[in-house]
């Protein structure tokens, strides 16, 4: 079996974004429209019959208490925050399992529950179904990949080291150095992606990097003030590691059984398919559907 696991932040930024704005009785619901109509179309696809989402219920985590800087929800256009509560409504009615995550993020939800199912002998492979590069941590070999749901594209192990240049078990050291300006983590200063990539390829680890720069037998330009940066900054690059570094050591209840989709809630979905003008989708699900 095939295991999804869906990004429900970023696929309801992609769809807010996508979307023509609609409002009904004062509440914007495109976004959540839109991503009414594109679950329920994946959901019909050949092989989908394990699937969870996770949300970002909260923007904050355990993250911003370790670093003043770490991404917050400020900024968060307001009729797309509306809509959180809205989408997650979206996934239960449909029969998904949905995770809302508050302490931690959706991508340790995600990480967390594809290191517990990888192992299941019935799995044949566990879909990250997110663009987002962070998550090219978690890929293992075939087994756990990425996957670009509007793409269609899959992300292998070797497919994640072609994108970043280092291997997945890099990625977390990869984006201290680097920074990652979608999580507020600024990186070290002067450190690019194609010297930090083959740093990390001769020296595995930012604790090995030799301090003295003009030592490293690795083909870089301005080895001294790469090292000089690091090395005033070592505690840092520690802290942006820890950040970058996806738990997996969320406390999800289900098992991979429970993942399995056995229909929409039709209760619910009657109901919420009537507050965004989507009646037409419940001739999409036929009575087997029904749990």
């Amino acid at each position: 079996m095939l295991v999804y696991l869906i990004d429900g932040t970023y696929e309801l930024f992609r769809a807010f974004y996508g979307t023509p704005s609609s409002i009904k009785k004062g509440q914007e619901i495109g976004a959540s429209r839109t991503l009414l109509r594109s679950f329920a179309g994946f959901l019909r696809e050949p092989g989908v019959t394990h699937v969870a989402v996770a949300f970002d219920t909260v923007i904050e985590s355990f993250r911003n208490d370790l670093f003043a800087g770490y991404k917050t929800g400020e900024g968060i256009d307001p009729t797309l925050w509306s809509q959180f509560p809205l989408a997650e409504r979206v996934t239960r009615a449909l029969g998904l399992v949905t995770w809302s995550m508050i302490d931690f993020e959706t991508d340790d939800a995600l990480a967390t529950a594809a290191a517990r199912f990888a192992d299941d002998p019935r799995v044949e492979q566990v879909r990250i179904t997110s663009p987002d590069k962070d998550f090219c941590q978690c890929v293992r070999g075939d087994r756990v990949v990425v996957y670009d749901r509007k793409k269609q594209l899959v992300t292998n192990e070797e497919g994640a080291k072609a994108r970043l240049g280092v291997a997945p078990a890099q990625v977390p050291a990869f984006l201290a150095l680097v920074g990652d300006t979608a999580d507020g983590i600024p990186g070290i200063a002067r450190w690019g992606e194609k010297g930090a990539a083959a740093v990390l390829n001769r020296y595995l680890t930012i604790d090995a990097i030799p301090d003295n720069g003009e030592s490293w037998d690795v083909p870089v330009r301005g080895k001294a003030a790469l090292a000089t940066e690091l090395n005033a900054a070592r505690k840092e690059a520690a802290l942006y590691q820890l950040l970058a570094t996806l738990r997996t050591d969320v406390p999800l209840t289900e098992t991979l059984d429970d993942l399995q989709w056995r229909g929409p809630n039709m209760a619910e979905l009657k109901a919420l398919c009537g507050e965004l003008d989507s009646e037409d989708l419940l001739d999409r699900f036929t009575d087997t559907d029904l749990s």
